[in-house]
């Protein structure tokens, strides 16, 4: 059985037609996997997500999802449509473009309503999420008045209640506070345990041995410059430094103050 849920053959992307932002990607992401993108900024992470997310096509090259060629005239099916948004969900960076509703409920029972789900299944995905991201008290307040990471916690409800198969996070722990972040790393853990398929873009280097199995790497050429095991390239040192991606921390010994880099598996000392 094909277990492949998406393959990316020689994609390229650019926006306005001029502003390369994706080039020779080539990529097979399977059923069960945890990816996760690494890079500096500007290095094409959002963007893979968006595509393969469905939310934008490749100037060139070819994406398949789940067994289909995924392009606009794809989508523009609604059964096609209905199929690939139960399926596949993305919870952005920022929150605010998911949150557009008078009322924390309604932002999360939004997804399942426009696909059809009945009352039923509706009600029961609500009071799930509710109980795993532990928002219940938030429920009849306003989106736009929570905080970052309260608003971050309802846009990955609001992906949960559809139950996708696949969960695309985009910087899921960017400035949240270590608590937040401890929360939302433990949610996607269970999610892997579960069997999703989950893919984060993320710059936060220290969460990815937890989250995710295989990590590709960009550069700023915007392609793949290294893939695989996440231990291994965590591990590299050279390789992170020459991609900007090396922590640089402080120090202080008797007076005396001085910085250098560690790797995102070491812990941190005097």
């Amino acid at each position: 059985m094909n277990d492949r849920i998406f393959k990316l053959t020689d994609v390229q992307y650019s926006y306005l037609g001029k502003y390369p932002a994706l080039r020779d990607i080539n990529m097979t992401i399977r059923k069960g996997e945890q990816v996760a993108l690494i890079g500096s900024n500007g290095t094409g992470k959002s963007t893979l997500l968006h595509i393969l997310d469905g939310l934008i096509f490749p100037d060139r090259g070819e994406v398949i999802a789940l067994g289909q060629t995924l392009n606009e005239d794809y989508l523009s099916d609604e059964k096609n449509a209905h199929l690939f948004r139960s399926k596949v969900g993305l919870v952005f960076q920022n929150a605010d473009i998911q949150l557009f509703c008078p009322s924390v409920k309604e932002d999360i029972v939004f997804g399942p309503l426009q696909l059809g789900f009945n009352d039923k299944i509706i009600a029961d995905r609500l009071a799930q999420v509710l109980e795993i991201l532990e928002i219940g008290h938030l429920l009849e307040r306003i989106p736009h008045q929570l905080s970052i990471g309260e608003k971050r916690k309802v846009a990955i409800a609001s992906v949960l209640a559809i139950d996708p198969e696949i969960i695309i996070f985009d910087e899921p722990t960017a400035g949240l506070d270590p608590l937040t972040v401890r929360h939302i790393v433990d949610f996607i853990v269970k999610a892997k345990q579960k069997g999703k398929t989950i893919i984060t873009a993320t710059h936060d280097l220290h969460i990815v041995g937890e989250i995710a199995d295989t990590v590709y790497l960009f550069g700023k050429d915007k392609r793949i410059i290294k893939q695989g095991p996440a231990e291994k390239i965590l591990e590299d040192k050279i390789l992170l430094q020459e991609n900007n991606l090396i922590h640089i921390h402080g120090h202080s010994h008797t007076g005396f103050t001085h910085a250098h880099p560690h790797l995102p598996t070491e812990k941190h000392s005097n």
